[in-house]
């Protein structure tokens, strides 16, 4: 009996079950759809404000609706990444794409971008100057989106995001807000944790079944008013 590819992709990340959003995908995609954000991406692509510079391929802005309701952030782009200009395009975006699969989302519903939009050498941590330099670009890119949820994956993106020191421990399971645009924001463990931590998936999805709950909520409050 053929599987299904749907339950294939969810048997990839330990789930056995899925839920569907409603989607309405805007018309206008990638790095940079609106004249602020094709601005932006620009300064980004020229920025020599670290060393990441010296031995970068291509930037890595950011991909996804510029209206997109979700926005996931990741530490730093990777090898596959420093080559296309894209984010999440390796083993890692594979297994992203799985991930967004098991609670109902399509990869291009959502917004996809890093701290960092320079590789590392090697695909090393982001360092501290690193994080200062690039992070007023992340900053940037979530006033002119504005999405309705955030998804923090791993401890960088969480620590940047949110102003933090604290653990990915610390972080998880609870509901916080981004900036004074009170935007909701969930923490979970990045993909390519998960590629070698392969039992932390389970939370994964614990993780995204309460993002879901804090953007229908959101959503429901919207209808009330």
């Amino acid at each position: 009996m053929a599987i299904h590819p749907r339950s294939q992709h969810l048997r990839e990340i330990g789930i056995v079950r899925w839920q569907r959003r409603a989607s309405s995908t805007p018309s206008v995609r990638a790095d940079g759809g609106s004249i602020e954000l094709k601005a932006l991406s620009d300064k980004v692509r020229q920025c020599q404000a670290c060393s990441l510079h010296l031995r970068r391929q291509n930037t890595v802005f950011g991909h996804g609706p510029i209206e997109a309701d979700w926005l996931f952030v990741g530490e730093a782009p990777g090898s596959n990444e420093d080559k296309q200009g894209l984010p999440f395009v390796g083993r890692a975006g594979q297994l992203l794409n799985s991930i967004l699969f098991s609670i109902g989302l399509a990869r291009d519903e959502v917004y996809i971008t890093n701290v960092l939009k320079c590789r590392p050498p090697a695909n090393r941590d982001p360092m501290g100057d690193e994080v200062i330099q690039c992070e007023p670009y992340l900053h940037d890119q979530i006033n002119h989106i504005k999405p309705e949820i955030i998804v923090a994956m791993g401890r960088f993106a969480a620590q940047a995001l949110l102003k933090s020191t604290s653990s990915i421990a610390e972080l998880r399971g609870q509901g916080h807000e981004y900036s004074e645009l009170k935007i909701p924001l969930v923490v979970t463990y990045h993909p390519a944790y998960l590629l070698r931590s392969l039992l932390e998936k389970q939370k994964v999805w614990k993780d995204l079944q309460f993002a879901q709950s804090l953007f229908s909520g959101s959503k429901k409050s919207e209808r009330s008013i």
